[in-house]
């Protein structure tokens, strides 16, 4: 049996190799063969700045998924006086290799100057991520999943991403974060913690709210009779923080006058205790009725999390406008799609008008009060179990084809058929209908079972949405607040290439290739039931729906993000200046006129 040092460096790897074969090179297929064992399938990656080659044995392959890495070798290139032999070498040291090289294809790229700088940083940030994996996997509980009644509830789903996602070199990077504070404050080891609570005049406090009940409001109630000990004073608001991001402000010249004034107050912990979501910065509790989102000095996975001032409002006017597009709809959207949303904040001014470290966003809290069973975010269901054990996803068909008594292939097609009800059709229709296009990638779509069965998408994330500037007069007669969020407004093609990513790669394809691995169904069938989906809709639809729809069966290729070059060059998506660089144009296995050809080929990128 493989240690829990193994399975994070293999794993660490894997997700960068996947990562590098995507974006930098396909390499060739070869055959790595001995008397023993001949014709072993592998890619093979020359990496001429090294004088070096790499052969990673191919276990698995997906249409539309990561690949599965086996085993690797190394040898350095001839050099013309005679051959060299292919070497064993160990995960990290290969991906190192291919580290190295990716820098040195960077030069002249318009990448910094400082390649050997963003390097370090990179090198850095996988050993962080691959430290958290073994922690997460030494610290795995040894239940089994199968009979733990705490499986099926939302934060168990949440706290369960122990390898992060498949297509990223750092999923489980929390630069800022020490080795210390994750048992407290990451997800995946379970933490418990009360919130720190500052109190501010509340001239200098500012907050808005959505819905009837104000964020003051919002905040008494999380307290509840916990407010009586922190005893504010009647010109006084109070105001939440993570405990993280409290410690940074204590550090902070300007905070620190102002409690040595009096002008701000630290009145300590209090209130029910949180437990992070799968964002870090999300935090939860089932005896509060909301959720809270923090700023926090973590750099998580690509960016460090802030709260910007603007956020705060594009989340109440989203807010509103959700809530007038579903009265307009006159059933809210209808009852297999929802909203998970961020109606209120609150946050103390910062003298200058920007950020003040205080931002806090209030999110609606549907999982409290004996509510959390039975839902689940797309991410836990699609994400590679712990060693051992079958993935959520899985657990959940065989449960299904066990009851109703049918195969588990019938009962991972009509699964997948009633997710696509849930997480496709109503979302698609949203765009069609008022030109709102969610970032529903798997982290941000929840999904509701019922009998095992997909019953409901809800959708979360105030930063999210992409308004189309062709349907702005629209969104503006339903609230006249949606003409201020400009950020949020994109040209039609855009939004295309993002929404194809978030909701078709990023979230359907993750069920697809995770169904696949577990042998639950073929991904060519699911595929196939996927397009037929797709060619449906396109005929249903009439506006901004219809011609995403079409697109995707159309066009070879599909939008992709590039988050190794996005760690390559040490960007911050969320400051980035052009965010459209950030993507690019993936073969696409749903193409109506070549799917063969671009199933056997997802793996290599375009020209």
């Amino acid at each position: 049996m493989r240690s829990t040092q193994q399975i994070a460096e293999h794993a660490t790897f894997q997700n960068f190799a996947n990562c590098y074969w995507r974006e930098i090179d396909a390499g060739r297929t070869t055959r790595h063969g001995t008397e023993a064992e001949p014709g072993v399938e592998c890619v093979e990656w020359l990496l001429p700045s090294q004088r070096t080659a790499l052969r990673a044995e191919i276990v698995s392959r997906s249409l539309c998924g990561p690949c599965g890495f086996g085993r690797i070798w190394k040898r350095a290139l001839p050099d013309g006086s005679a051959d060299t032999a292919w070497q064993p070498t160990e995960p990290f040291t290969a991906l190192c290799c291919l580290a190295g090289e990716s820098y040195r294809r960077m030069e002249g790229k318009g990448a910094g100057a400082d390649l050997r700088g963003s390097e370090l940083e990179l090198l850095l940030r996988v050993l962080q991520s691959y430290q958290s994996v073994q922690r997460y996997l030494d610290a795995s509980p040894t239940a089994d999943p199968a009979t733990d009644d705490d499986e099926d509830e939302f934060i168990a789903a949440e706290q369960s991403l122990v390898f992060g996602h498949w297509l990223h070199p750092t999923p489980k990077s929390l630069q800022g974060m020490t080795p210390w504070q994750q048992p407290v404050y990451a997800p995946e080891l379970g933490g418990r913690f009360r919130l720190r609570w500052f109190a501010a005049p509340a001239a200098r406090v500012s907050h808005r709210s959505a819905i009837r009940q104000t964020a003051p409001e919002m905040i008494a109630a999380i307290l509840g009779d916990a407010i009586a000990r922190l005893a504010p004073r009647e010109d006084e608001l109070l105001i939440p923080m993570h405990p993280l991001q409290a410690e940074a402000l204590a550090l902070d010249p300007a905070v620190q006058a102002m409690l040595e004034r009096g002008t701000l107050r630290a009145l300590g912990d209090a209130g029910p205790q949180f437990t992070a979501t799968s964002s870090v910065r999300t935090v939860y509790s089932p005896d509060s009725p909301w959720m809270l989102k923090f700023s926090l000095p973590v750099r998580i996975t690509n960016s460090i999390r802030v709260n910007r001032r603007h956020e705060l409002d594009a989340g109440v006017i989203m807010a509103k406008l959700i809530g007038a597009i579903g009265r307009e709809s006159g059933r809210d959207m209808g009852p297999r799609f929802g909203f998970v949303l961020d109606p209120a904040y609150i946050t103390l001014e910062s003298p200058d008008g920007g950020e003040s470290g205080f931002e806090v966003i209030l999110r609606e809290n549907p999982f409290a009060g004996g509510r959390q069973r039975g839902v689940a975010t797309i991410a836990a269901l699609a994400a590679d179990p712990l060693p051992g054990r079958p993935s959520r996803l899985e657990r959940v068909v065989r449960r299904v084809a066990m009851e109703r008594k049918g195969g588990v292939a019938e009962a991972a097609r009509r699964w997948f058929d009633a997710y696509l009800d849930c997480a496709l059709d109503p979302v698609l229709r949203l765009y069609d209908t008022h030109g709102v296009a969610l970032e529903a990638h798997q982290q941000n779509g929840l999904l509701e079972l019922r009998d095992g069965m997909p019953a409901r998408f809800l959708y979360r994330d105030n930063q999210g949405f992409y308004l189309s500037a062709a349907c702005r007069d629209r969104l503006r007669r339903l609230i006249p607040e949606a003409d201020n969020i400009h950020s949020l407004y994109y040209e039609e093609g855009e939004i295309n290439r993002r929404f194809s990513y978030y909701v078709i790669v990023n979230q359907i394809f993750s069920v697809i290739a995770r169904m696949g691995k577990d042998r639950l169904a073929a991904e060519e069938d699911l595929l196939r039931i996927l397009r037929a989906r797709l060619e449906r809709l396109a005929l249903s639809l009439t506006q901004a729906g219809r011609r995403f729809a079409e697109g995707v069966l159309d066009s070879p290729t599909i939008g992709a993000k590039l988050n190794l070059t996005t760690r390559l060059l040490n960007i911050d998506e969320l400051q980035a200046a052009n965010e459209a660089d950030l993507y690019a144009q993936w073969p696409n296995p749903l193409c109506r006129t070549g799917a063969a050809a671009a199933e056997r080929g997802f793996h290599a990128l375009s020209a």
